[in-house]
Order: C-alpha cells, then structure tokens, then sequence
C-alpha cells in the first residue's frame, strides 16, 4: 500500500468533515450499515485511503469492503447491481452503460483525481529513459516484431525486451493501448499480464530487460526498484511528476480517474455519507496516497451532484 500520512494529521481532516454533513442528519457513531466497492486497482489505493479514515470517523459503525477486480471486472459487478460504488480508470464503456440500463441501474459518475500512466524500466536500463509515443507504439501494437531492445536503440544491446502490463479487464489497459496504439484493446498479447500492480512491479524489479505500464502512484511508492521512462510526444521528453500530470504535459498517459455510485444506494445513509465524506476529503487524501488533486470547484460541483441525486439539500 502506499505510505501514508500520520494519525494525529488525519483526525483533523476527518473532524472538519463530519462537521459538514449537511442534510444526511448524521452525527459520528450514528451510521450503521457496509458498503461494497470494486473496480480500478489505479483507484484502490485512494478509496482505500478513504475508506480507512471515514470507518474511523463514523465509529466502525460501516463496513467498508474495497475490492481491486479491474475497472472492467469492477463494472461487470456493479451493472450487476452487486456493488453500490465502482472505482474507474477510465469512463464506463457504451456497452457497460447498456448493461447498466438493462439491469435498472442509473448511476453518478463523479471524477474524484487525476493520474499519470508510468511507463518504467528496471533501474540497470539506461539506454531507454525516453521513449516517443511512436516506438512504444511499435513496441506494443498488436503483430508487432519488435523483440530486441537494440531494435528500437541501436546502441543497446540485442537482448529481448521483456513486456509486462494490466490485463484486459483493466481500465489502465484501455487507456494505454488508445492513447499509445490508438485503439482501446489493441494490443501485443505475448507480455505477462496482471490486474495487481505490485505483482507488475515485481516482475519489472527483478528482470532488467524489462519494460512495462501501470498507474504513477505504484511507479512513486516503488522508485529505486523501478525506474520512469519519459516520454515523447512531439516536444521532447517528459517524465511523469504530479505538476507535469496536473498541468497535461505528460502527455499523452494523464488522465482522471472516477467513481461511479448507483444512484439507488444514495437512499442509504451510510452511502450517502461515504460518498460526501469521499468528495469533502480527497483534495487531502489524494495526494497522500500518490496522487493529483481536482480543482476546487471540481469537487463542489461532484458534491452539488450528490445532494441533487439523493434529494438531500447540503
């Protein structure tokens, strides 16, 4: 998990948010209740981060269960109406809203951060700390030959770059293969495949002919086992840091992550509550936990959303 902040600086965030419950009439200790997540494990570690200190603040009334299935396993479950709260990588897919309209589930979905896509190497590599959009594109692309580092650098040596990745289900995947293959889904097959980072980061720390992708969070938690690699889109090499993802020129592997809630469970007060608590707190938890902020208003106007949906006036 990534590391976090202390307990005495976490008891005042949480203090200052249950002050502002609003209309859901809760006071601490009054909710009841368990609340079921799944999805993005790029966003687990930030509903985790909420998750433990809203449980705190509420007096283990709620049970907070946050599972990482990826964002596609995440929304197969919550269209299925089996989860009250999604964590996305990416938006909901055409289909996945369609299985959502079919299973009578209606839905918020509510940005709640940004994220970079880290493309990294182990440490011993140095002849590829900057890759253009254009041969990570021919390095993964679906046929690809590509299967020597000294294929894409001539003064590397003719040893097999070896690829790891998310697996299809993975809202990490989609965003990676449109941004870099152009397609959502195109991809080379023949890489190891994981829906857990820390397993990626595993594979990446102990192999130095490899090359692989997941979210800028792990990439920061594990620097020193993993290294970055810049990229280059056209006006020369960027590595992912929180300002140069927050400003959008880490291009093009920046992003916002979500959450979806099913609009129907905001009836539940212990629900309700998460999800304001979710919105009220992320611009301090965010970037705890290896993460970009939204802007202000970015967040009241998620939280407008959330009051308008459940009826319930801040």
């Amino acid at each position: 998990m990534v590391a976090r902040r202390g307990a005495a600086a976490g008891a005042l965030v949480v203090a200052a948010a249950l002050a502002g419950c609003g209309g859901d009439g809760q006071k601490e200790g009054g909710l009841r209740g368990a609340i079921e997540v799944d999805g993005s494990s790029t966003v687990y570690p930030i509903t985790e981060a909420v998750a433990e200190e809203f449980i705190a603040a509420t007096g283990r009334g709620v049970r907070v269960t946050v599972g990482a299935s990826g964002t596609g396993g995440g929304f197969k479950r919550f269209c299925a109406g089996e989860t009250a709260i999604s964590n996305a990588s990416r938006p909901m897919k055409a289909s996945e809203a369609e299985a959502c309209e079919r299973n009578g589930v209606e839905y918020l979905e509510l940005p709640v951060a940004y994220d970079g896509i880290a493309v990294v190497v182990h440490p011993d590599n140095v002849h590829a700390r900057c890759l253009t959009v254009e041969e990570l594109r021919r390095i993964w692309e679906p046929g690809s030959n590509v299967r020597l580092w000294s294929e894409i650098r001539p003064n590397a040596p003719a040893v097999p770059i070896r690829l790891y990745g998310p697996g299809t289900d993975s809202g990490t995947f989609d965003y990676f293969t449109e941004e870099i293959v152009g397609e959502p889904g195109a991809s080379r097959a023949d890489y190891t495949a994981s829906e857990d980072d820390n397993v990626l980061v595993q594979g990446i720390a102990g192999d130095p002919n490899a090359l692989g992708y997941f979210g800028f969070a792990y990439m920061v938690e594990n620097r020193g086992r993993v290294e970055p690699v810049a990229i280059d889109a056209g006006r020369g090499c960027v590595l992912p840091t929180r300002e140069t993802i927050e400003s959008g020129e880490y291009s093009p592997l920046s992003r916002p992550v979500y959450i979806y809630v099913d609009r129907a469970s905001l009836s539940r007060p212990e629900v309700r509550a998460f999800v304001r608590f979710y919105l009220e707190n992320a611009a301090a938890l965010v970037p705890e936990v290896g993460y970009v902020p939204l802007e202000p208003p970015e967040y009241r106007d998620a939280l407008e959303a959330v009051g308008r949906a459940a009826g319930v006036r801040d």
